[in-house]
C-alpha cells in the first residue's frame, strides 16, 4: 500500500488567496475541536470590468486605477514548509479593450463589429500601490475593458470610469466604479419608458463564452419578454442590450432588471439616458436584504424617487427613514412603501432633504416580517431645462476598507451614514496621479446620522487622487462619494457608493495533513 500526503494548509491557502473562498472539513470531531481560528490573508488576484462608456462622439472618458498601499499579497501561496507553492509572477494590474463590442439585438451590426481588429495595447496599466494611474478615451467607439490585478496590486484594486457628455440625448456626467464579474445582478430603477434609453451592458472577462438571461419586472409583475433567454456573450467581449426592445408590453416608468448567467460569469451595469434630465450609470443593488441603506443623497436634490422590488414569495412593508446630519426622521411625504411579491414599487419623496445631505434607511415595518428587498434611488438636481440625474443603489457597510478613485481638487463630497451606533472612520487621500503627498484624518460619525464633508486633499496635488475609507471603531458605516462637475449651467453630478473592497479573505487553519491511501 502506497501513502501520499497532501498539505491541507498549502491547498487551503492557495484556494482562498486566489478565489476568495476556502472550505475545510476535519476528518473527525477531535480535529475540529482542536483547529485554530481562521486567519486573514490578502487576495492574490482581482478582476474588474468597465462597460463601454458612451455612444456619443463628443464623450470624454477618464479611467482612474488605484490599489491602496498597506495590504500586500505574498505573490504565491505558502506551503507547510514555508516555501512558495508556485513561482512568483510579476505584479501587475491591467485593463485591456474587450475583443469586440456587440449589439445583441442587431445581428448585422454584431457581424460588422466582429470584423474590426481589437486594439492591442492596454488602456490602463498600474505598476505600484499608493498612487493612481489615469488614462483617457474619447468618442463613441471606446470599448468595454476587461482586466485583472495580481500580487501586491490585487488587494483593494479599484478603477473609476468617469465620462462627460456635454450635449445630445445622452448628455450628462456618467460615473461608475468598474465591477467584479458575477452570476446574479438586480437593477431596480431601470425603465422602458419612451423618454428613456436604458441599456444593460454584459461583459465577459473569460476566455470561454458566457450565457446570460434577463428578466424584467414592472409594477404589475413579470413582463412578457422576448430575446431575453440564452443571450450569448462571447469570450472577452461586451454585449449592450436595449431594455425596451425586450418586451412588447406598454412602456413602464419603473422596472427591475434581473440578470443571471447559465454558463460563465459577466459584469453587468445599466446605462440610463433620459431626454430631459441627462444620463448616468445604474449599478447593481446589494443582494436582497430586509434592511437596506442607500447613502449619498445631495442636499439640493430636487427629485428623489425610491424604487424597490421583493424577489421572494412574501410582500414587504418598508418603513422609510431619512438619515440626515442631525438625526433620523420619517419623511412626511412617504412614511412607508408596500412592495408586493414579484412586483416593482416606486415612491416619489419630494422635499426629502430640507437642504441636508443624507441617506435613506429602509427597515421592515413589522420586525417579525422581515422580507428581503432590493432598492435604488433616482436623484435629480437642477430646475427644468437644466437638470441632471444620478442613481444610488442599496449598499452594504464597510467591513475593513473601501476606495473611491477619481477625486478632483474641487467637486468631491464624501457622505458617511451610520444607521446605528456612533462610529469612527479613517479617511485617507492618496498621492495625486501627477504628484502630491498623501494625507489622512479620522472623523466621528454620530449614530443615526450622516456626516458629509469635503474630503482631505493631498498637499501639492497634481492630477486626481483616490480616497480610502477604513472603519476604526463603533457601529456600521455606509459610504458614498459625490462628484460634481457643473457645465453650462447644468449641475452635472454622479454618485458612487463605496463597497468593501474585500482585499483580504479568511483562510481556515488545518491541524493535520490529509492522507490519501492508494492501493
Amino acid at each position: 500500500m502506497k501513502r501520499t500526503t497532501l498539505s491541507l494548509i498549502a491547498a487551503a491557502t492557495a484556494l482562498a488567496a486566489v478565489t476568495g473562498f476556502a472550505a475545510l472539513t476535519a476528518p473527525d470531531g477531535d480535529a475540529a475541536a482542536g483547529a485554530k481560528a481562521p486567519t486573514r490573508l490578502p487576495v492574490e488576484r482581482s478582476s474588474l470590468l468597465c462597460p463601454a462608456p458612451s455612444s456619443s462622439e463628443v464623450a470624454e472618458t477618464v479611467y482612474t486605477s488605484y490599489t491602496p498601499a498597506g495590504t500586500t499579497g505574498s505573490g504565491a501561496a505558502q506551503g507547510a514548509d514555508g516555501k512558495a507553492g508556485a513561482d512568483k509572477a510579476a505584479d501587475k494590474a491591467e485593463l485591456l479593450p474587450s475583443t469586440v463590442a456587440l449589439v445583441a439585438t442587431d445581428p448585422k451590426k454584431a457581424a460588422d463589429a466582429a470584423k474590426k481588429p481589437a486594439p492591442a495595447k492596454p488602456t490602463v496599466t498600474l505598476t505600484k500601490t499608493g498612487t493612481p494611474v489615469v488614462a483617457s478615451a474619447n468618442g463613441g467607439a471606446a470599448p468595454a475593458l476587461v482586466g485583472s490585478a495580481t500580487g501586491t496590486l490585487a488587494p483593494g484594486w479599484t478603477t473609476q470610469q468617469t465620462t462627460v457628455v456635454p450635449a445630445g440625448g445622452s448628455r450628462g456626467l456618467l460615473g461608475t466604479a468598474c465591477a467584479a464579474p458575477d452570476t446574479d445582478f438586480w437593477f431596480p430603477a431601470a425603465s422602458t419608458a419612451k423618454t428613456r434609453q436604458d441599456y444593460v451592458h454584459l461583459t465577459n472577462p473569460d476566455d470561454t463564452a458566457a450565457v446570460a438571461d434577463i428578466e424584467l419586472y414592472g409594477p404589475g409583475g413579470k413582463l412578457k419578454s422576448q430575446l431575453t433567454e440564452g443571450i450569448a456573450v462571447p469570450a472577452r467581449s461586451s454585449v449592450p442590450v436595449l431594455l425596451s426592445t425586450l418586451t412588447a408590453e406598454p412602456p413602464a416608468a419603473d422596472v427591475t432588471v434581473h440578470v443571471t448567467t447559465r454558463t460563465g460569469r459577466v459584469g453587468a451595469v445599466v446605462r440610463v439616458a433620459d431626454d430631459k434630465i441627462g444620463s448616468d450609470w445604474l449599478p447593481a443593488s446589494a443582494d436582497p436584504t430586509a434592511t437596506a441603506v442607500l447613502p449619498g443623497i445631495p442636499a439640493d436634490a430636487t427629485g428623489v424617487r425610491l424604487v424597490a422590488y421583493a424577489p421572494g414569495e412574501d410582500d414587504a412593508e418598508l418603513k422609510i427613514q431619512f438619515v440626515g446630519a442631525s438625526g433620523t426622521i420619517v419623511p412626511a411625504a412617504g412614511e412607508s412603501l408596500t412592495v408586493k411579491s414579484g412586483m416593482t414599487a416606486a415612491l416619489d419623496l419630494p422635499n426629502l432633504t430640507h437642504a441636508c445631505r443624507g441617506g435613506l434607511l429602509l427597515t421592515p415595518a413589522d420586525p417579525k416580517r422581515a422580507t428581503p428587498v432590493v432598492a435604488a434611488l433616482r436623484l435629480v438636481r437642477g430646475a427644468a431645462g437644466k437638470q441632471e440625474t444620478a442613481f444610488v443603489q442599496a449598499t452594504g457597510p464597510l467591513a475593513a476598507r473601501g476606495t473611491a478613485a477619481d477625486n478632483r481638487a474641487a467637486g468631491s463630497t464624501l457622505l458617511l451614514t451610520a444607521p446605528g451606533e456612533t462610529a469612527q472612520v479613517k479617511v485617507t487621500a492618496s498621492a495625486g496621479s501627477g504628484g502630491g503627498a498623501t494625507v489622512s484624518k479620522t472623523v466621528t460619525v454620530k449614530g443615526r446620522t450622516t456626516m458629509s464633508f469635503v474630503p482631505p486633499v493631498p498637499s501639492g496635488l497634481k492630477g486626481s487622487y483616490a480616497l480610502t475609507i477604513e472603519p476604526v471603531s463603533g457601529g456600521p458605516v455606509h459610504a458614498a462619494r459625490m462628484l460634481a462637475l457643473p457645465k453650462d449651467g447644468i449641475p452635472m453630478f454622479t454618485v458612487q457608493t463605496i463597497a468593501d473592497d474585500r482585499g483580504t479573505v479568511e483562510v481556515p487553519a488545518a491541524r493535520q495533513d490529509l492522507t490519501v491511501l492508494d492501493d
